[in-house]
């Protein structure tokens, strides 16, 4: 298989020989590397909780392709760099485009929305590590689009979109249902409340909580359990599991509602209260 000048080639290890370590993508707001059946996917922004900016929702999409073309890969192990998940989407980026915001926001919604899809049917098990913040459709939604979700006993989850005047988005508002219940996906919407590891294990936001130190151990664990496994009858219930969701048909709904929030003045109040530290002022316009 052929990759860009910033990937490498996934190779077929000499039968019974240890395969060494690959760096598909090295450098980015994406990392991609390769080991034994499991291709770990690192957020790399993290001097800004790795914040969906376009540049990362793009290079996120390209990764997930690159594992999509990898027969070899029977686990993706999706990870953040430094003190945060993913704090959600980039919010002084956002704000910056004004009362543009509403087209680049087309944009934006289109890359993530893909990820998701392609997240969801891939073959290989996603095993998703949360440490620090999951919040917004980038931190929440990637949770949400994930086969199997660890969390240190610290991570903080938080749905967001409403607080900075916008709705739901990467398929939560259809994923986050079927996980919690209505009732409890309501409420954890509509109050933008955070969720904390122990409560986020007990409603079934997630697979398992462990102690913060034991977390990366425990996310590389499952990753191995996982690609040991029978990989066809593992990729055909993972896919029989995600078609009783339905999650693709409420994507391009999400999206559409995401850019027609994005143009009111709300949505640009929520993006500067949240910027300068303060409650927002809405008006319904």
């Amino acid at each position: 298989m052929t990759h860009s000048t910033s990937e490498v080639s996934a190779q077929a290890p000499a039968a019974n020989a240890a395969p060494s370590p690959e760096s598909w993508i090295g450098e980015g707001p994406v990392l991609l590397d390769y080991a034994e059946g499991v291709a770990t996917l690192t957020l790399n922004r993290p001097g800004s909780a790795n914040g969906m900016n376009i540049e990362l929702m793009q290079a996120l999409y390209r990764a997930i392709m690159v594992v999509h073309r990898a027969p070899d890969v029977r686990v993706l192990h999706l990870r953040g760099a430094g003190a945060n998940f993913c704090a959600g989407g980039d919010v002084r980026e956002f704000a910056s485009k004004g009362e543009a915001l509403g087209d680049f926001l087309r944009e934006v919604t289109a890359y993530l929305q893909v990820a998701i899809g392609a997240l969801i049917r891939l073959k290989a098990v996603v095993v998703t590590e949360v440490h620090g913040y999951a919040a917004g459709g980038g931190g929440l939604g990637l949770v949400c689009a994930s086969d199997v979700v660890i969390a240190g006993a610290g991570a903080k989850f938080l749905a967001g979109a409403t607080r900075v005047g916008m709705a739901p988005d990467a398929g939560s508002s259809v994923i986050l249902p079927h996980l919690v219940g209505f009732r409890r996906a309501a409420e954890i919407m509509l109050s933008n409340r955070i969720v904390d590891a122990s409560e986020a294990e007990a409603i079934g936001l997630i697979t398992r909580c462990v102690p913060d130190d034991a977390l990366q151990a425990e996310a590389e664990k499952a990753a191995r359990l996982y690609a040991s496994g029978a990989p066809l009858a593992l990729a055909a219930t993972k896919r029989l599991l995600w078609n009783a969701l339905d999650v693709e048909r409420a994507l391009p709904e999400e999206a559409r509602t995401v850019s027609e929030l994005s143009f009111t003045a709300d949505s640009r109040e929520g993006l500067a209260a949240v910027i300068g530290k303060r409650k927002p002022v809405f008006t319904g316009r």
